[in-house]
């Protein structure tokens, strides 16, 4: 048994309340006016979209598929099957006739020049170079290394460390004394221009946005919040007043037209139908039948006689045909045959098999 009573209306409404913060005066003046023009505006907007998506539905279930089922079709049959019908009879066969030349006329003899010259003076060039190339190159390399140690590196080795590296302390010892010297004005320069910049600039924006930018941008926040809300609410009120206006409107044309149509329908053209049936339509059937059934007998007696006359003609002219000779049938005299003698793997015989 539950003992817990559910929130009554006061109990909602202040848990909403609470949950929204605890609104305000100037929420509850802004809310019910913002609402009422919303939903004055709003409503005719959403029975006019409600119309429009009705009639889009209608049109693309009645119009606009079966004509984009037919505009594929065209599509496929002018654009698509021409081209695949190119590609597997005239593409296809070519390129495997250019295949098979190629195979044929490139391939096989590039790899036969491969095979046979390529590949022999390859092998003469590998063994000139190993034999000849290599040990000379190994000379020039050793020589070159040797004159360039002596007559470059050390040279410069012996210039880097005893002019270049005092030169380079000394202007290292200079940069930095321009650097702090540097440093020093800028950043006299930058307190400066910072403090200008805070009074004029920074402290009055401060200003501007604490004492009159944050109060308007909160009403302006409210307003927005409620119009939004209001917005909401009126385009769920309307919807719900397109549904019932469409519930009317198709009511009022059923009881107009879909109705009467089927009291119609229902009382004098089904009964006038069933008797249309039973007085014309199966009389008349029943006689065409009849007719049909004359007019067959008619043509197949028509056959029998013309038969007959063609087989009383070729007899006046060629004589009686020959009797046939009868059929002589094989006797059964129950002798067993070579598949259906006895074995030493049954034990029956082909006289007692039956």
């Amino acid at each position: 048994m539950d003992l817990e009573k559910p929130p009554t209306g006061d109990v909602r409404r202040t848990a909403y309340t609470e949950e929204r913060g605890g609104e305000g005066c100037l929420t509850v003046a802004i809310r019910l006016p913002v609402r009422i023009v919303a939903l004055v505006l709003v409503v005719p907007v959403r029975m006019a979209w409600d119309a429009l998506v009705a009639a889009g539905g209608f049109l693309g279930r009645t119009v606009f598929r079966p004509l984009g089922r037919a505009v594929g079709w065209l599509a496929r049959a002018v654009f698509v099957w021409p081209f695949v019908g190119l590609w597997r009879y005239v593409v296809v066969p070519l390129a495997k006739a250019a295949g098979w030349l190629g195979l044929l006329l490139v391939v096989r003899p590039a790899r036969w020049v491969y095979r046979w010259v390529l590949t022999p003076a390859g092998h003469a060039l590998a063994w000139c170079w190993a034999r000849l190339v290599v040990p000379v190159g190994d000379a020039l390399r050793a020589a070159g290394t040797w004159l360039a140690r002596h007559l470059l590196v050390r040279p410069l080795q012996w210039a880097y460390r005893w002019v270049l590296t005092p030169v380079g302390h000394a202007l290292a010892w200079c940069g930095r004394g321009v650097a702090w010297c540097v440093r020093t004005v800028v950043a006299g320069i930058a307190w400066a221009v910072s403090w200008v910049v805070r009074v004029l600039l920074v402290w009055p924006a401060l200003a501007l946005w604490r004492w009159v930018l944050a109060p308007v941008g909160r009403v302006l926040a409210v307003v927005g919040r409620e119009a939004g809300d209001a917005l909401g609410h009126a385009w769920r009120i309307a919807g719900r007043i397109s549904l019932a206006v469409g519930r009317f409107l198709g009511t009022l044309l059923r009881w107009i037209f879909v109705e009467p149509a089927r009291w119609v329908y229902r009382t004098v053209l089904t009964p006038v139908g069933h008797v249309v049936r039973d007085a014309v339509l199966r009389p008349a059937a029943a006689a065409a039948r009849g007719t049909g059934r004359a007019v067959r007998q008619a043509f197949a007696s028509a056959r029998e006689s013309v038969r007959q006359v063609r087989a009383d003609v070729r007899r006046a002219l060629f004589g009686a045909p020959p009797p046939a000779r009868p059929v002589r049938r094989p006797v059964d005299r129950r002798e067993p045959s070579g598949a259906e003698a006895r074995t030493l793997g049954r034990s029956t015989t082909a006289l007692t098999k039956d």
